[in-house]
């Protein structure tokens, strides 16, 4: 008697199960399921009536191998990628797929090729949030089936070919030297502009040029340089120019009487 308590007791003990905090236990009684247990200590039938599966909840990251696919506007890149999502209803994840990690990772690989496949290289290097959602999204569907929820899934990196950087690098520089010639134009534009107003109110005004004059031999002076510049007034190369053209009128008028 004392034996078959021992043994009994023993059968009884077997059945003890432990899950952490993270864990869930999907039981099987007689093949059918009956429930979750978990976390902490709980017991299931020993000899083989029930059986449970211990489900760890917590966030798992996978990374999705390097995928050679081709873009909407026929250029093959290599995309890596970068998946996290978690098992929130244990039960589904064990009886609506076999393997929910590893249907989850090939999912994950197909959605990845069929999305870069329907977009531009452009999008795919500019629009890397629009392409992370739509990525997302081409997943929840069949997951949330299975009792997993994606939480973000997202490129990690685009390899190019060689050709295609080249190509690139000369279309950025192309660019930059695009941009560089229109600001050298528009700013030669304002200084034109600035020119033209000066001059403008520096004919307006004869003191003020003048002065410029005056600041321009200041200029000169100040340089280390042997080169004089002597800068004759206004005023006078007006009575220069007067006093010529008065005596350019009597030679006219002597050479006419004289003839």
């Amino acid at each position: 008697m004392y034996i078959v308590t021992i043994v009994l007791l023993i059968i009884l003990l077997s059945g003890l199960r432990i899950a952490q905090e993270y864990q869930r236990g999907v039981v099987f009684r007689l093949g059918r399921h009956v429930g979750l247990r978990g976390p902490g200590l709980y017991w299931i039938w020993p000899l083989g009536l029930e059986r449970a599966v211990t489900i760890d909840v917590r966030t798992r990251t996978v990374s999705a191998e390097q995928q050679e696919t081709i873009t909407r506007d026929s250029v093959t890149v290599k995309v890596n990628a970068v998946l996290w999502y978690r098992i929130t209803d244990a039960a589904k994840s064990v009886i609506e797929v076999a393997d929910a990690d590893a249907a989850a990772y090939q999912l994950a690989l197909t959605g990845l090729r069929n999305i870069i496949g329907q977009h531009d290289l452009d999008e795919v290097l500019q629009e890397r949030d629009k392409i992370n959602a739509l990525l997302g999204d081409s997943i929840v569907g069949p997951t949330r089936a299975w009792g997993l929820e994606i939480q973000r899934f997202e490129m990690k990196d685009v390899e190019l070919p060689a050709a295609m950087q080249q190509v690139m690098a000369m279309q950025a520089e192309a660019i930059r030297e695009k941009r560089a010639r229109i600001i050298k134009a528009e700013a030669e534009f304002e200084a034109s502009v600035k020119l033209s107003a000066a001059a403008s109110q520096i004919m307006e005004n004869p003191a003020a040029l003048e002065l410029r004059r005056m600041q321009m031999i200041s200029e000169v002076g100040a340089e280390n340089s042997s080169t004089t510049v002597m800068m004759i007034p206004s005023d006078f190369v007006t009575l220069s120019q007067t006093l010529s053209q008065y005596f350019q009128k009597r030679t006219d008028v002597v050479s006419a009487s004289t003839g």
